[in-house]
């Protein structure tokens, strides 16, 4: 059945599933359908950078992986893993799936044509993070054990496997992983019980170039330009977004969002990120860092991607389904909104005319 879905503070239009937004700037959303993958909850979902969107699900209680084109009918193919899926992540032609049981956790990489597993990599601990270079040739898998967090990195080229040291600490976690898109950087979200830390790790060398504290849990990381968004989430305020400086490392801004927020996606223009909070996904400005608009479900939602030009947001749930949803880009309007109501962002320096004798 085709769901249609009024977020907060918006209206929907007589004829048609547009959203239109009431706050600080207009998001333009369309929702286009709900698929119902119908395997429990969605624990992770990642969309291949490919011309057509394979979009690939976690499924975590069933122990499987799904991968499907958002615009077929019914559901496409599904992969069964040996243990729980906590995260997937994808590159051109291939979906990387953790997952977790009792004897083992492993990375498996499943080919997106043939839909089979080609390879799997065993992991030494419990598996948190994934992430994957801009070129899809390493993969990043955020480990957590007994005190210490690590990284292994797969070259999914040669197919072999090592492992770098990030630290010790009580109670210590390793929540996010994120490779920057020049391939040189991976942070990694580290936190244990004196606080959070955002950790900069050289690709080149595997060691630590820069730790920048934080201080609540850090739950994800987002990159744009020069700057990091981190998510955070404690009891005592809630969510917040924590603006970093990479060229000062340090923490030039914060919006405190409240709620209970997991997951932060940027959008491929820099203007939009996508955060998952307990009953909503909430829309913020990345130029006035304010929550612009909120889409709300029928269902809870767990987590978001993006297609890879930003066009198509799909939102999966604890109900086993995944919202998609087209999305108009608006860094012209944001511009626009941001010119109307503060003319002096915009500084045309004054031309003077040449001295004469």
């Amino acid at each position: 059945m085709e769901t249609l879905l009024v977020p907060m503070g918006n209206e929907k239009l007589e004829g048609n599933s547009e959203l239109r937004g009431h706050g600080d700037a207009e998001c333009d959303v369309i929702l286009e359908r709900r698929i119902i993958v119908g395997r429990g909850p969605i624990g992770d979902v990642a969309v291949s950078s490919a011309d057509i969107d394979s979009v690939v699900v976690a499924n975590v209680a069933d122990q499987s992986v799904s991968i499907f084109d958002p615009a077929a009918r019914p559901v496409g193919d599904t992969v069964a893993v040996e243990g729980e899926s906590v995260a997937v992540i994808v590159t051109d032609d291939r979906a990387y799936v953790a997952y977790s049981s009792a004897n083992h956790d492993a990375v498996s990489a499943i080919d997106l044509e043939t839909k089979a597993i080609v390879a799997t990599f065993p992991m030494d601990f419990s598996v948190t993070a994934l992430a994957a270079s801009p070129d899809g040739k390493r993969v990043y898998a955020g480990l957590r054990a007994h005190d210490r967090v690590a990284v292994t990195v797969i070259d999914t080229v040669a197919e072999k496997v090592r492992t770098i040291d990030i630290g010790y600490g009580p109670a210590a976690s390793l929540d996010a992983l994120y490779v920057d898109p020049s391939g040189k950087r991976l942070y990694a979200a580290v936190t244990d019980d004196s606080g959070s830390r955002l950790v900069i790790v050289s690709r080149k060398t595997s060691k630590v170039q820069r730790v920048v504290v934080v201080g609540s849990p850090i739950r994800d990381i987002a990159h744009a330009s020069d700057t990091v968004y981190v998510l955070t989430s404690d009891r005592t305020v809630g969510g917040a977004v924590h603006v970093i400086d990479l060229s000062t490392n340090r923490v030039t801004d914060t919006l405190i969002i409240g709620g209970s927020p997991t997951q932060l996606v940027m959008s491929p223009d820099q203007a939009r990120a996508y955060i998952v909070d307990y009953d909503r996904v909430a829309v913020l400005c990345t130029l006035s860092l304010k929550i612009v608009d909120s889409l709300f479900l029928d269902e809870r939602p767990s987590c978001v991607a993006l297609g890879s030009d930003g066009s198509s947001l799909y939102v999966a749930d604890y109900d086993g389904g995944v919202y998609k949803f087209s999305v108009e880009s608006t860094m012209e309007k944001l511009y626009s909104h941001l010119l109307a109501t503060d003319p002096g962002a915009l500084y045309v320096p004054r031309v003077l005319e040449p001295v004469t004798a």
